[in-house]
């Protein structure tokens, strides 16, 4: 998924300010309504939600809807079959109470059967889903990563937070929205990329619901999975 991603941005990012630091590189002078440096450490704090900026980016939102499109004949497959296996159900439990042992055994069988081909159908699917979703992250990530290190250097940051996984599982509990330079990210990005905004199409493309500077979004990308069945019990 996207969050590892983001772990692996933090690392690299880390890395070449590390660098950029010790080469002494002056920074540019920070935009008026940029946020102040620390009144204690006197350092320049910002904060980016990694995941939420490759879902934003116009690259982003295009090939996350081809994604979807992609796999819509799947996940229309994966719905067929599930309907069918309630159908058994249903025709099984209707009709439990007439049926002879052997044709009613058999009926267990065959919606078993589907049970299961249906089950490892779709784990398969999901796992190609969210296989592909992950190569279209790191692909955006590798080149989002280095337009991030410019933006922060010219912006005079000391230290950037990356909010993508907040407490208990990441370090940032709370970032106030003054701090977050998503949005300015994913401007940059689009504007060096070239990639033009795609249209809305309505099928369940990403969107970005939450305006830049929440935290804790992700890109909406949900792999085919229609609700699962349970055969009856014999």
């Amino acid at each position: 998924m996207i969050s590892k991603f983001a772990r692996i941005a933090a690392v690299v990012l880390g890395l070449s300010l590390f660098a950029l630091a010790q080469a002494d590189q002056p920074a540019a002078t920070p935009a008026p309504s940029a946020p102040a440096p620390n009144p204690v450490t006197g350092t320049k704090i910002g904060t980016i939600n990694i995941e939420q900026a490759i879902a934003a980016s116009n690259e982003g939102q295009r090939d996350f809807q081809a994604l979807y499109k992609k796999f819509e004949p799947k996940q229309a497959e994966l719905k067929n079959t599930a309907d069918e296996i309630d159908s058994l159900k249903k025709q099984l439990n209707a009709q439990q109470d007439k049926l002879n042992d052997e044709s009613r055994d058999k009926l267990v069988k065959q919606i078993e059967g589907r049970q299961k081909s249906f089950e490892r159908a779709q784990q398969d699917a999901q796992e190609d889903f969210q296989n592909q979703q992950g190569e279209i992250g790191q692909k955006i990530l590798t080149k989002l990563a280095p337009v991030l290190q410019k933006y922060v250097v010219d912006n005079g940051y000391g230290l950037l937070l990356d909010t993508s996984q907040q407490w208990p599982r990441g370090s940032v509990i709370v970032a106030g929205p003054t701090f977050d330079i998503t949005a300015k990210v994913v401007e940059t990005y689009n504007t060096i990329s070239g990639v033009a905004a795609p249209p809305s199409t309505g099928t369940g493309a990403p969107k970005t619901t939450k305006p830049a500077g929440t935290t804790g979004t992700k890109p909406a990308a949900p792999a085919p999975k229609p609700a699962t069945t349970t055969p009856p019990k014999q």
